[in-house]
């Protein structure tokens, strides 16, 4: 059985964490896009041309724990603003969409460019200064030094340059489910989550 759900939202909006649930409840294959782009740039960060390191990368590249600093999170966004680097990520996201026994994507542009024929599409989202508390709490336990402001100014920018880029800006599907989870707890959001996505499979 192929069935894709495409799960969208912004930064620190905890997307990676329902969709994880999801792809467990239902014994999907998962896949963070976002590690895409910010393995591409790790690599450029590490001194390799943006479009190369979009073409050759390998699975393997996405186990790296080093993808989660901050400093690859801005590279990340600004290689994501790159039409042809995005391009170049679109084919692999594709094929792992499509595969047999069904499959979650998350990141920005997957139910209206990735996969807009996604069975079940999915925006998760919270108020930025929710996020913004959540990353800062994420980044203070790793023992990374950062203040609460500089996050929130870093959300708010993000947020800026991936609503507003030219290349598959981040928005809501027309057909996607809407979950805010400002105010839900991580099992809330999740069981939300998994009743749409249990409402879209084929009965």
């Amino acid at each position: 059985m192929i069935f894709t759900v495409a799960i969208d939202g912004p930064a620190a909006a905890g997307k990676g964490t329902i969709s994880k649930a999801v792809a467990a409840y239902f014994g999907y294959a998962h896949l963070d896009t976002g590690l895409l782009y910010r393995a591409v740039g790790a690599k450029v960060l590490a001194g390799a041309d943006p479009m190369h390191a979009a073409q050759t990368l390998d699975p393997t590249d996405l186990e790296n724990d080093a993808l989660r600093t901050p400093e690859v999170a801005h590279a990340a966004s600004q290689v994501a603003v790159n039409a042809e680097i995005r391009s170049a990520l679109v084919d692999f996201q594709r094929s792992f969409a499509v595969r047999t026994g069904g499959a979650v994507l998350d990141g920005r542009d997957i139910g209206t460019v990735i996969c807009p024929e996604a069975q079940a599409k999915l925006f998760v989202t919270a108020s930025p200064e929710c996020r913004a508390d959540r990353r800062f709490k994420e980044l203070q336990a790793k023992g990374m030094d950062v203040s609460a402001a500089q996050v929130l100014a870093d959300v708010i920018d993000r947020d800026k340059r991936d609503s507003e880029r030219a290349t598959a800006p981040l928005r809501v599907a027309p057909d996607a489910q809407v979950i805010d989870t400002s105010d839900l707890t991580i099992e809330q959001a999740v069981a939300a989550a998994i009743a749409f996505v249990q409402s879209r499979l084929p009965h």
